[in-house]
Order: C-alpha cells, then structure tokens, then sequence
C-alpha cells in the first residue's frame, strides 16, 4: 500500500512540475515561452542552437516612400547578417495605435516600435532602458536635446527616429492674385482667408487637420501661438487655461465661417498637402517635408513658407515633432539584444540614415545626419538650424497619450457644437485629477 501511495505521490509531482513548465505565459509584454529544448524560462528565446535570430519590428508609414524604403532595408539588413532574421511591418498613423494596443492586449509585442508616444509604455513597466539595447558608438550620434524628451528620472527610454518642425506654407498666386499679403497675426489671417474666399470661391483659405492623425499638432498650433501650453512651469497640467480656450475657439471660429476646408475631422495632413499640392488650398501649418511631398506628388505649384501667425505680440513658436525608436522589455536573450543593436548599428550609419531622412523630407536626428543633409539639400539647411530650438510636446509625462486623444477628442466635439471651455474643464479634470 505504501509502494501505491508513494508512486502516486511522485506520478502527481511530476504532472504539477510539467504543468508548472508548459504554464508560464505572463509577465513581460510579449510573453513568456519555455523551450523544451534548453533552459530559457522567462524568455521568449530559445536555446542557442546556430538557428537565425528574429527581430520584429513595426514601423509608422510617413509618405508615399516610406513601405517601400523599410523592405529594401530589410533586404539589405538580412542579406548582411546571415544570423538575423528581420521582420518590418509598415503601419499608417491612423491605425498603428490600434493595431500596438491590440498586440500589447495579446501578449504579442513587437522587439522595436516606431512611433511618438512612450511614456505610457515605461510607466507600464513595458519598456528597456534606451542604453540596453543602443551601443555607444551610435548613442554618440544622437542629438542630447533629442534625447532629454524621452528622459524620465534620469533614464532615457526611447532614441529619436528623426524630427520635423512646422512653418505656415502659402501658395504664391493665390495670395497675390487675391490681393493679400503673408499673414503674421490671427487678426491678419482672418481677413486674408477672407479676401481669399471673395476671390475664388472654390479655394479653401485655410487648412487644418483635426483626425485622429494629427489632430494633436492643430491643438499646439493654436494654444503655442496664443501664450498658453499644456502645461506649466512646474510641469502641471493647464489644458483648461483661458489662453487654450481661447486659441481653440478662434481656430473653431474659422471653420464655421467657411475659411477652412469642409471637415476637419477627416482631412488629414496627406489630404491638406495633397489639395495645397493642387492648389485647393491656399494655407495651412505643415512640417519641412511638404516639398518632398508635393514634389513627389508632381505638384509645381508657386509656394513659399513663413512663420505661423500668432496673437496678442507673442512670438510665433514653430512646432517640433519627434517620432521613436523603442525596444519591448520581451525577456530577450543577450544574443538577441546583440542582434537589436546590429539593427540600430545599421540604421545609423551615416549615409544610410541620412537616406532615409532626406526620402520623406524630414529632419535628422543626429549631428553628421544634419550636415549630410544640409549638404544634399540646402534648402534644408534651415530647417536644420532651427529644428534644435522648436517646442516639442510634453511627451515624457505618462499621461502624454491620454491628453493626445484628449485634445482630439475636445476639437472634434467642438467642431460638432461643443462648448470649448466645458469639453477642456472636463480633459482637465480627467487627467489632472
């Protein structure tokens, strides 16, 4: 009877310790998995076994280029690192949100994300530090100012992809032919787009994007150019001040009046360049890669770029925008963060990410980027002076991506009737507590 019991007792030891190595499917953001073959619990690596090394990545689409740049880097990627397998998925702005939560949901997170937001994933605890994954030689190249906005407590998290900065773009022609001169004030606009609309009827005076793509930008645009901000001196919230109130109201104000193009809520930044490209538009705040863009569209309209208008005697401020690189906490393996930074190795190289910067017309995110760039295209030059003194979004805070949607939210319910200073004091308190 003892046999029995103590062969029934080992029989259910051994059933738990299996069911105790096959059940371990949590903790990092994309999942534990065990290996029969090799001892890597809390990993998602296998054993070394000489088998290729996988990376995957999700990149976001920036223009019409962007899909076909990140396969034939692949290409180029793979075919020099015969260890590495690289995987690039290419996600437009409007669905990357989406489709990142949707993986993070599934325990399925990607090695390396593109993308703006990150604070929300550190605080989440989903995120390695930037210096794990990024080797010195590279961290080297990457602008400190750069870098300072995805530093949180003294830990930087994320490395810039690249930049751009706005300026308000005009079509020449149009402006001249409808007798109106560059506006600098809100004042000045106003009665320009109005001017414009006298003029030609079938002309939108003024573009403005309000989507889920960017309805963020059109938010700092207005709130910027009219002394107030998201936050304050000490790094408070202050979406509900009199300033923001105010600067969203007059941007509402030009769309109910018909100076702008029909619906906001739908046009997005592609839409506007593509119909100032057209001459369907004779105004709108864009970034530095509007002529790429229009360019690439074959577009040979007569245009120039100036500051965007601002309010009250402030100074106008032109916006900065910097997108991300960021590595998933996904249990890997020291070979496999070897492999992640052969991957950021290869991007940075000079040539090659100066490359990629000047396809979509964007801004470098490193020193000897800057000067490739301004040595191939002068006319950048510029904008890389200044892409080092814009105003960037208060991104390193963890609630950055609640207030993004937030604001959207607030202009889109503003463009159906809604009352700014009410939808504002509500974004306030739900985020500010």
């Amino acid at each position: 009877m003892k046999k029995k019991l103590l062969a029934l007792f080992l029989a259910l030891t051994m059933v738990l310790a299996l069911a105790a190595c096959g059940g371990n499917s949590g903790g990092n953001a994309g999942g534990n998995s065990q290996n029969a073959g090799g001892d890597t619990a809390g990993t998602n690596e296998p054993a070394p076994s000489g088998d290729k090394i996988d990376i995957s990545v999700i990149a976001s689409q920036y223009g019409q280029n962007t899909t076909q740049w990140w396969a034939d880097f692949a290409d180029e990627f793979n075919q020099a690192h015969d260890n590495i397998n690289l995987n690039v998925e290419v996600v437009s702005w409007n669905d990357i949100y989406t489709v990142v939560n949707t993986r993070l949901a599934n325990n399925s997170a990607p090695d390396i994300l593109n993308i703006d937001v990150f604070a929300d994933y550190q605080a989440d605890g989903l995120l390695l530090p930037a210096k794990d994954y990024v080797s010195d030689e590279t961290y080297a190249k990457l602008y400190p100012a750069f870098l300072d906005q995805s530093d949180v407590e003294g830990t930087i998290w994320a490395i810039p992809d690249l930049a751009s900065a706005r300026a308000m773009y005009y079509n020449v022609d149009i402006l001249e032919a409808a007798g109106v001169e560059v506006p600098t004030t809100w004042d000045e606009l106003k009665a320009a787009c109005e001017k414009i609309k006298a003029y030609d009827s079938e002309i939108y005076p003024w573009g403005i994007d309000m989507t889920t793509d960017e309805g963020q930008a059109a938010f700092a645009y207005y709130i910027w150019n009219n002394g107030g901000d998201f936050i304050d001196a000490d790094g408070n919230w202050t979406l509900n001040s009199p300033e923001n109130v105010e600067a969203i109201e007059y941007a509402i104000d030009l769309v109910n009046a018909g100076l702008t193009n029909s619906d906001p809520a739908t046009d997005t930044r592609y839409d506007l360049q593509d119909m100032f490209g057209a001459g369907k538009v004779a105004m709108m705040i864009g970034p530095n890669s509007i002529p790429t863009y229009i360019a690439d569209g074959g577009s040979t309209i007569n245009y120039a770029f100036a500051p965007i208008p601002t309010n009250g005697g402030n100074a106008s401020v032109s916006a900065g925008v910097m997108d991300r690189f960021m590595c998933f906490d996904n249990g890997h393996s020291p070979e496999k963060i070897e492999a992640i930074k052969t991957f950021f190795d290869f991007f940075y190289d000079d040539a090659r990410y100066s490359e990629w910067v000047l396809m979509e017309g964007f801004l470098p995110a490193t020193s000897a980027g800057g000067e490739i760039v301004a040595k191939e295209d002068p006319s950048m030059a510029p904008w890389v002076d200044i892409v080092g003194s814009c105003k960037f979004y208060p991104t390193a805070k963890a609630e950055w991506a609640d207030v993004k949607q937030g604001v959207i939210n607030v202009e889109q319910q503003a463009l159906l009737g809604g009352d700014v200073q009410a939808l504002l004091d509500d974004l306030q308190s739900q985020i500010a507590g």
